[in-house]
C-alpha cells in the first residue's frame, strides 16, 4: 500500500486551479450546454443524431482497420463540411440572427417555459381541443391546430399572429370561424396555451396522398413531416376529423380516438411507429384511413 501511495499518487500531477480556469470552465460549459438545447429545439437535432450513427460507423472502421472504407471517408470528410454547413444554413442564420439582435441571452435562460417534465398540457386542455374540433366539424368550420412536441415551432409560430391565450374550446372556435380576422391558416398550441393563429405552414407534396384533399389537409401532413407535431384538421367540406403526425394521415376520427391520442400525446412523444399501429387498428375497426 505504501509503494502504491508512492509510485504512484505521490507522483501523480494535480494541475493548480486557478479562478480564471474556473471562469472558463463555466463559460465553455455553460456555452456547450446551450448549443445541444439549441440543436434538441431545432430540425439540426434529427440531423445531429444521422451524423452520431456515421460517426459510429466510422469509427469502427478504424478499429477493425477496413482501409476502403477509411479512404472513401477521408476523401468525402471535406466535402461533409460543406455539406453540413448548406444543411443547417437556416438554423445557423436564425442564431446569428438572435445574437445580433442581443436577445440570445434572454433565451438561454428560459428553462421548458413553466412546462413540467411528465405532462405536456392538462386532462382539461386535451378535453377542450377534442369539444372544439368535433364542435366545428358539426358547424362545418375548418380548422388546422397543430401541437407542439419537443421540437419547437417558432419557426412557423412568426409567421403568425401572436395570441398566447389558455386553450379553451371557445377560444379555438371563435378563431376559426368564418370571416373573422384570424380563422385562415393554422394554430400552434404549445403546452396549455395557444401561441399563434394565421401560421403559415409547409404543404406536403407526398404523391400519395389522396388527391381529392385541400390545402389544409395537406399542410398539415406537410407540419408532420418536417416537425415531430402533431396535426388536427377539421374539413370544412365534410365536417370530418382527421389527424396527421411523422408525414401519415388518419381521415375521420371519432371523439374517443381524438381523446385517447391526445392523453397519450401528453404522456410522451407520439412517434411515427406507434402512429401506424394506432392507423391499423383503426382500419381494422373499419374506419376511413
Amino acid at each position: 500500500m505504501n509503494n502504491f501511495i508512492r509510485d504512484y499518487l505521490v507522483k501523480l500531477y494535480i494541475p493548480r486551479i486557478t479562478w480564471t480556469d474556473i471562469i472558463e470552465i463555466v463559460i465553455i460549459a455553460f456555452v456547450i450546454y446551450n448549443v445541444m438545447v439549441w440543436i434538441k429545439n431545432t430540425k439540426a437535432w434529427v440531423l445531429l443524431k444521422g451524423i452520431i450513427i456515421v460517426v459510429i460507423f466510422a469509427l469502427i472502421a478504424y478499429i477493425l482497420n477496413l482501409k476502403t472504407i477509411l479512404w472513401i471517408a477521408g476523401k468525402t470528410i471535406s466535402v461533409g463540411i460543406i455539406a453540413l454547413v448548406i444543411i443547417f444554413q437556416p438554423e445557423l442564420r436564425r442564431a446569428l440572427e438572435q445574437l445580433g439582435r442581443k436577445k440570445i441571452l434572454f433565451g438561454l435562460f428560459r428553462f421548458n417555459d413553466g412546462r413540467e417534465k411528465g405532462e405536456r398540457f392538462s386532462s382539461k386542455t386535451a378535453e377542450e381541443i377534442v369539444r372544439a374540433c368535433f364542435d366545428m366539424g358539426a358547424a362545418y368550420t375548418g380548422a388546422l391546430i397543430v401541437i407542439e412536441q419537443d421540437m419547437v415551432l417558432e419557426e412557423y409560430e412568426k409567421t403568425g399572429i401572436t395570441v398566447d391565450g389558455l386553450v379553451t374550446s371557445q377560444l379555438l372556435i371563435n378563431i376559426f370561424e368564418h370571416n373573422t380576422p384570424l380563422h385562415d391558416g393554422a394554430v400552434i398550441i404549445r403546452g396549455d396555451r395557444v401561441v399563434a393563429a394565421t401560421c403559415y405552414l409547409p404543404l406536403s407534396d407526398n404523391n400519395n396522398l389522396n388527391k381529392a384533399l385541400g390545402t389544409r389537409h395537406r399542410a398539415g401532413v406537410g407540419i408532420s413531416e418536417v416537425t415531430d407535431s402533431m396535426t388536427i384538421i377539421v374539413s370544412e367540406e365534410t365536417g370530418k376529423v382527421s389527424v396527421a403526425v411523422g408525414g401519415e394521415l388518419i381521415h375521420d376520427i371519432d371523439a374517443d380516438s381524438l381523446r385517447n391520442k391526445l392523453e397519450y400525446l401528453r404522456r410522451r412523444t407520439i412517434d411515427v411507429k406507434s402512429f401506424k399501429i394506432w392507423r391499423g387498428r383503426l382500419k381494422h375497426e373499419g374506419k376511413d384511413v
